[in-house]
């Protein structure tokens, strides 16, 4: 198999908690003790060649990647797997250059994490198998009309959707008397509109007014934010990679100014929110792991392999800007403490 030139390199071991990929690139085998099982189906060499094309560093997506590398080295082995994990620094550019490298060195399977490095991918191979997570909506991220819950093709993975009308009860239960709730989302991000558009119906629903409030990139967050809590009551943020990355310019206009923020995921809560309805990417990476086993060693046609969702929610709430906001938070809420 190729090797490329790395522009970061660093060895990973089985202790460290949630990887921070500073760099634009880095090598790792596994690091787990079991030997798995996997030499009959391993390649040539012995060991599987695995590419991780992150979009971007943040909570969410640096667990669902640590989470996918513990859960295959688990099973394959850690002399069995080796990963080239890859960080596009959130520009769609790097995505492309970084999975045609992969496909240039032939590797065995792709990890795509985030909607950006999905598409990426799927332009760049029909042929290696590639699993995506930290992806809300595929259907709407591969231009795939009616979709079934599988591609047909060389695609599947997990899905980090929580339930959006769950998400408008939360926002409803916790700032009851809400006039305008503002949702802000970045337009370049397709799982951000699809998530704000369920959202609109949540809401219209509810007979709750809404507006939109769109940031094209991260430069454009400080300008939308001051225009959002201008006008609104509180703000709702999807599962939205770069608002994720922004938060504390967030935090720093909506916080002086009062208004409570309900979101997709608890990383962006920590950063600027009062509640969300999360999952924990953590776990949905252990499962796109356990979809990567099953294609490399036991031969599942990933092409049938439904796209899987992660199987709880939990209500969380940051204690702190509930009780400055004086937002009274019922049972069936978990403390979530930043870290």
């Amino acid at each position: 198999m190729i090797r490329r030139n790395k522009l970061v390199a660093m060895t990973m071991v089985a202790a460290m908690g949630l990887m921070s990929f500073a760099g634009c690139g880095a090598t790792t085998t596994g690091s787990a003790n079991n030997s798995g099982s996997a030499e009959a189906a391993a390649p040539a060499d012995g060991v599987f060649h695995i590419g991780v094309c992150q979009l971007l560093e943040h909570q969410a997506l640096d667990a669902a990647t640590q989470g996918f590398v513990d859960e295959l080295t688990e099973k394959l082995g850690k002399d069995k797997v080796v990963f080239d994990i890859q960080n596009a620094q959130g520009e769609e550019a790097n995505c492309a250059t970084i999975v045609s490298g992969f496909v240039s060195s032939d590797v065995d399977l792709i990890l795509a994490n985030a909607t950006a490095s999905l598409q990426a991918a799927s332009q760049a191979t029909a042929d290696i198998p590639i699993l995506g997570t930290s992806i809300t909506d595929y259907g709407a991220a591969l231009g795939i009309e009616n979709w079934t819950g599988t591609s047909g093709t060389n695609i599947s993975g997990t899905s980090d959707l929580a339930p959006i009308s769950e998400q408008a009860d939360m926002l409803m239960e916790l700032v009851p008397n809400a006039k305008q709730v503002g949702l802000l989302y970045c337009s370049a991000e397709a799982n951000s509109v699809y998530q704000i558009e369920q959202m609109e119906a949540a809401l219209d629903k509810a007979k709750v007014a809404h507006e939109r409030y769109s940031a094209a990139d991260s430069n454009e967050i400080q300008s939308v934010v001051t225009k959002a809590v201008s006008e609104c009551d509180v703000l709702y943020i999807p599962t939205d990679n770069t608002l994720a990355s922004n938060t504390e310019i967030i935090d720093n206009i909506a916080g002086p100014a009062g208004i409570p923020i309900i979101a997709g995921e608890k990383g962006i809560v920590e950063g600027c929110g009062i509640a969300t309805l999360s999952i924990d990417y953590y776990e949905l990476g252990k499962a796109t792991g356990d979809m990567a086993y099953e294609i490399l060693v036991n031969g599942a046609d990933i092409s049938k392999m439904e796209v899987q969702y992660a199987p709880n929610v939990t209500k969380l709430f940051m204690a702190d800007r509930c009780t400055k906001l004086n937002i009274k938070v019922p049972e069936g809420y978990t403390e979530l403490k930043a870290e």
